[in-house]
């Protein structure tokens, strides 16, 4: 479903319908978070050249961001998919849902490599190179200012890629969820899956440039909670 015909939704809006859902309706947050990562698996699996030979490169930060890029590596995986993990966090420092569903694919043995220290990086970042699809999972809506190392680095290396096509999570990592301004660096996104509804910094001039084709995936959340945010 491309976004066209929702409309935009603020951080805090989306944070809101996120609390509700959980608080007053009972929806797990696990639930959002696997909705969310199948829903971009299905429309990533779009932009593959046949699943055989395939390989899809996810960049994981920390936080919910990353839970829905290890929830999209589980469902490519199970479709036959090759796929690497790539993670700029710890997965020490995770918690939540994301460390569920970290656990899960660390059960699953899908195969990660470590980018959260110098070491990590310079022996792993170029094989970014080797993907057909690299997915942004680095930073949420929740993220503001200039990107930290090491997502600064990984994101100057998914904008140095020149044949894979980058696939943003929610938002382009770097990119203000409300402003629509982009920080040094944000990534260059050939498409972006957000979640429930566009962000209203999308709209902003310039922010196209970054986002790529917007698609909106329904996470699940109550009806009455998105017709009350708009």
């Amino acid at each position: 479903m491309s976004g066209e015909s929702i409309r935009p939704l603020t951080r805090a809006a989306v944070r809101e319908i996120d609390r509700r859902a959980v608080e007053e309706f009972g929806v797990p947050g696990l639930v959002l978070m696997e909705n969310a990562g199948r829903g971009a698996a299905h429309l990533i699996q779009g932009l593959l050249r046949g699943p055989r030979g395939a390989r899809v490169a996810i960049a994981c930060g920390g936080g919910n961001n990353a839970g829905d890029g290890f929830v999209i590596a589980r469902h490519l995986h199970n479709a036959g998919i090759e796929v690497e993990l790539l993670l700029a966090v710890d997965p020490a420092r995770l918690s939540g849902d994301a460390a569920t569903n970290c656990d899960i694919v660390s059960r699953m043995r899908i195969p990660t490599a470590p980018l959260w220290d110098e070491a990590g990086l310079a022996a792993n970042l170029p094989r970014l190179q080797l993907a057909q699809v690299v997915v942004d999972a680095l930073l949420g809506t929740g993220s503001s200012g200039a990107p930290r190392p090491p997502m600064d680095r990984v994101i100057r290396a998914i904008n140095q890629l020149s044949a894979a096509t980058v696939v943003a999570i929610d938002l382009p990592s770097g990119l203000d969820c409300d402003t629509g301004v982009p920080a040094d660096p944000t990534v260059r996104a050939n498409m972006t899956i957000t979640f429930v509804a566009p962000k209203v910094g999308f709209a902003e001039r310039g922010a196209a440039a970054y986002t790529g084709k917007v698609h909106v995936v329904d996470i699940g959340a109550p009806r009455e909670l998105l017709s009350a945010a708009l």
